[in-house]
């Protein structure tokens, strides 16, 4: 559909009609473009009117107002999520009852650990919930987008237990087995990676911490900010420094746990799956929920493959299936698999936070209280 025209019916003029108010008593072009996002303008809607954005199109409602020459107040600031204890202590919960359980695998035997696992899985999933439902880590309030959340919820998990079984099976089903069921034990038949998920498990507190750091100073910057320009050039090495702090945070988790287990770290592999879930995450908080569905979707399913090649090739007059598998566990290790598989994921979620969050409509406030 070809844009409007400005002529007779001047779109602009409509648009200006329609949201009068709000573009009179704004001190500055910024103040509209959060109004506009809030009434659900989005950058799609601005290129109907010819602007590359909302806050291109807000700097053309700005001039056109008539303005007299009385002192306007000063602009009221953003507001600034707070950290609240609330949310604190939920982000702390899924890594306590993940060290719980994993202090119940390791001090049990029988049937009585399968119980403690049982429960201690299902606890943690329930806490991670209520942590991802409150504070910097929930999703915009209001959103119905359940096909996406559960796609994503999906890969999530698969993502997550590859981390824990996925190296063991894949090492298994390359020599030929697997050949017994997982014990718990890292030197058991079936190694089972415990550490990297506990410290995944653990890091949902940082997560959180990043992602309040990450909003909280994207709103500073956005009432300080004079152009879109301005707002983008602070918050790009906002984002890439909360990114690069959790990374941090992670590592020194990792070290911790696999010191204490005395057990392998697998630093690359939970490195990347890491970034990645953090990323989606972030988009998802910033009401960008597709790209992360899909490229953990991607991820999820490059896994996938890369265990059922090898058991294809087991098939008669199929061998060269379990090629490239096998070609990249002789290289790197079975550890590459999930790597480089969500290494490329992370890379590509972090393009496009790099796009989009470092834009002032990601951080508009939706008019909901924090």
């Amino acid at each position: 559909m070809a844009a409007p025209r400005r002529g007779a019916a001047d779109p602009v003029k409509a648009l200006l009609h329609r949201h009068r108010e709000l573009c009179e008593r704004a001190v500055d072009p910024l103040e509209i473009a959060a109004g506009l996002e809030a009434h659900g303008v989005t950058d799609r809607t601005a290129a109907r009117f010819r602007h590359r954005d909302v806050f291109s199109l807000a700097e053309e409602l700005y001039a056109r107002v008539p303005r007299g020459a009385e002192q306007r107040p000063e602009p009221e600031p953003l507001p600034v999520p707070r950290v609240r204890a609330g949310w604190v202590l939920l982000t702390l919960l899924p890594g306590t009852l993940a060290v719980a359980t994993v202090a119940g695998l390791r001090l049990t035997h029988g049937e009585p650990r399968l119980t403690a696992v049982a429960v201690g899985v299902i606890a943690v999933a329930l806490a991670t919930r209520a942590a991802l439902r409150h504070g910097p880590l929930a999703g915009p309030p209001g959103t119905r987008v359940w096909r996406t959340a559960n796609a994503t919820r999906a890969w999530t998990l698969w993502l997550l237990g590859y981390a824990l079984f996925g190296d063991g099976l894949l090492a298994a089903v390359v020599t030929g087995g697997p050949d017994a069921l997982p014990t718990g034990a890292p030197d058991g038949p079936w190694p089972t990676a415990v550490a990297p998920v506990l410290a995944l498990t653990l890091a949902c507190a940082p997560a959180a911490w990043c992602a309040h750091l990450l909003t909280a100073g994207a709103r500073r910057r956005l009432v300080g900010s004079r152009g879109l320009e301005d707002f983008t050039a602070a918050a790009t090495p906002l984002l890439f420094g909360t990114f690069t702090l959790f990374l941090g945070a992670l590592t020194a988790l990792l070290l911790v746990c696999a010191t204490v287990l005395h057990a392998p770290a697998a630093y690359p592999q939970t490195l990347a799956l890491g970034a990645l879930l953090l990323l989606a995450r972030l988009l998802t908080v910033h009401r960008h929920r597709h790209a992360p569905a899909v490229v953990l979707g991607a991820a999820a399913a490059t896994e996938a493959v890369a265990l059922a090649l090898p058991l294809a090739g087991r098939l008669p007059g199929c061998a060269v299936l379990a090629t490239p598998v096998q070609a990249v566990v002789d290289a790197w290790g079975v550890g590459a698999v999930p790597a480089l598989t969500c290494g490329a994921a992370a890379l590509a979620l972090l393009c496009r936070a790099a796009r989009t969050l470092t834009r002032a409509t990601a951080h508009a406030p939706t008019g909901v209280p924090e």
